[in-house]
Parts: C-alpha cells; structure tokens; sequence
C-alpha cells in the first residue's frame, strides 16, 4: 500500500479541526515555561477520536522544588477530563517529569487510561510505538544528577525566553523560542538528537513495526530513519506543537506558535479570574492495580 506523504502545517485559523488522532506531549504543568494558553487555545479548535499525552504533562521535578500552578494549568486539566468523558478516548503515556504515574501503568484514571507505551495502529495501516523516548536518554537513565543539573539550565533558558516574549509580544511580533534557537545551534546537543532519533527509531525497526512516536527532547519532526518513520510531536513550552492523523491515515506536524496574541487575549480575558479547585476523578479509579480493586485492568490494544 502506497503510504501518503507527511506534511508539515502552520495553523492559525479559528475553526474545529477534526482529527483521527492527536498526539501532544511535553507540556511541563506546574512551570513557568508551560504555554498553556496557546495549548488550550490548540484544544478548543481541534478535536480527536483519540490523544495521546506522551508524557512530561506535568512536571513533578518542577512541582518539588516550588510551587507554581496559575488557573490556566487547571484549565488544561478539566479540559483534558472533559475531553476523554465525552468520547475521546485519552492516553497518558508518562514521561520522566511524572514519572510518579508510572506506578499506575495499566490501569485508568478517570476515563484516562495510563499506558508505559502503545502501539498505535493508523487508517492505512501503519503500525507506530507510541512511548515518551527518555528511555532512550543515556543521561536520564545512568546519571539522574546530571539531568536534574540540565534541568535547572533549561528552566533558566525558558525564563529567559518569557521574558523575551514579553517584549516580542508588546510590539506585535509572534512568539519565538530563544531556547530552541540556542538548542539548535549547540554542536552537542544537535548530535544527541540525532542518537536519539536513530535509537528510537531502531527500537521501532526491532519489533516489527513501521514507525515510532515520542516526545521527550521538544524537537517537532516527522521523517524517515533508515526506513522507518520518526516522529515527534514536540512540546509546549518551545515548539507549541503537535501531530495529528488524518483519518485516511496522513500524518502532520501542527504549529501552534504563530496563533494571533489578541486572539490568546480575549480567550484570557472570558476566563473567570477568581481561583477554582481542580477537580479530579474519584481517587478509588485510580487504584486498579494488584487486584485491589473490583474493576479489571485496561487491555493495551492500538486504536
């Protein structure tokens, strides 16, 4: 079967978009680098079959070291939760960030079922691992300490952006990510992209499959690695992007970051500033594991 070409799409306008699938990850809640406007702006003008969060949606090395939890992030939860009761069904993968949600692989939370991986199988009949990639991250799994260390560089990076920002906002310009730019242009950092690429990819290759999904390093791309298909949605703190299946199976890279800021604006200004309680599902849903719990865990089948 011939495969569809991939595409690559800037979208700014204000209608429903619906997908066959979605894939978002690297969200990073609970910081001050989350661009959670334009996230939800991003969720209400498109709707899908299924999402995925692949991970780093909340950022609980964050959450440890201060609290930071302005009512845009509970936004993004409740809709998020408003989604999946509604029909969509939801897929949090977690990422090393929550690494906390791990211990509930299996089961569900709320109507949210937490997965370690997937496979996601397209309309054409691809077939994609779906997972998070920091297991494919050398630093994150033999030197913790020295991620926690980049970490805290990184978050100086995102400040600096956000401010940045401000500026490019006051006189009309799009946002822009500063941190990716520098990203970019570091000799190293470019070389460990491309490793990490090619491993997630030969992971994929190993098992059979035709492709691989993942976030992780906050780099969008959708490509071919020695013959089998790379993907990365991104994240939401530089790229503000995401991929998308059509429903004959075609797969696309969403940029958000070129959303009109009047537009993020009256969206801000129609939401009620008084502080609202997050409300979650009933605690008893997220504690099906171990056969503690009447309810019998989730099968881990591809849409």
């Amino acid at each position: 079967m011939d495969k569809p070409p991939l595409q690559e799409a800037i979208v700014t306008s204000p209608k429903i978009t619906h997908w066959r699938t979605l894939w978002i990850s690297d969200i990073h809640l609970g910081t001050s680098g989350c661009k959670a406007d334009f996230l939800l702006d991003f969720l209400e003008h498109n709707q899908a079959k299924t999402l995925y969060l692949v991970g780093d949606i909340v950022d609980g090395w964050a959450l440890r070291r201060s609290w930071h939890w302005p009512s845009s992030h509970n936004d993004v939860v409740q809709k998020i939760l408003r989604m999946a009761r509604h029909g969509t069904r939801v897929v949090f993968i977690p990422g090393n960030h929550d690494e906390f949600a791990r211990d509930f692989i299996g089961y569900a939370f709320g109507d949210i079922e937490i997965q370690d991986e997937e496979i996601h199988q397209t309309a054409d009949g691809r077939r994609l691992l779906v997972l998070h990639g920091d297991q494919f991250d050398h630093v994150i799994q033999h030197g913790k300490w020295l991620a926690h260390v980049g970490d805290r560089l990184y978050t100086f990076a995102l400040w600096l952006n956000n401010h940045y920002n401000a500026l490019r906002r006051r006189r009309g310009l799009p946002y822009w990510s500063l941190s990716q730019y520098l990203k970019h242009k570091v000799k190293n950092a470019v070389a460990f992209m491309t490793d990490f690429e090619q491993a997630l990819a030969g992971s994929a290759r190993e098992r059979g499959l035709d492709g691989v999904v993942c976030g992780h390093i906050h780099r969008p791309e959708i490509r071919e690695v020695e013959g089998v298909l790379y993907c990365n949605d991104g994240d939401w703190v530089e790229s503000l992007s995401a991929l998308a299946e059509h429903h004959d199976g075609k797969l696309e890279l969403l940029d958000w970051s070129h959303v009109p800021v009047e537009r993020l604006g009256r969206q801000q200004a129609a939401r009620p500033h008084t502080p609202r309680p997050l409300a979650l599902p009933a605690l008893p849903s997220s504690l099906r594991r171990h056969g503690k719990h009447p309810y019998k865990p989730l099968d881990n089948a591809g849409s």
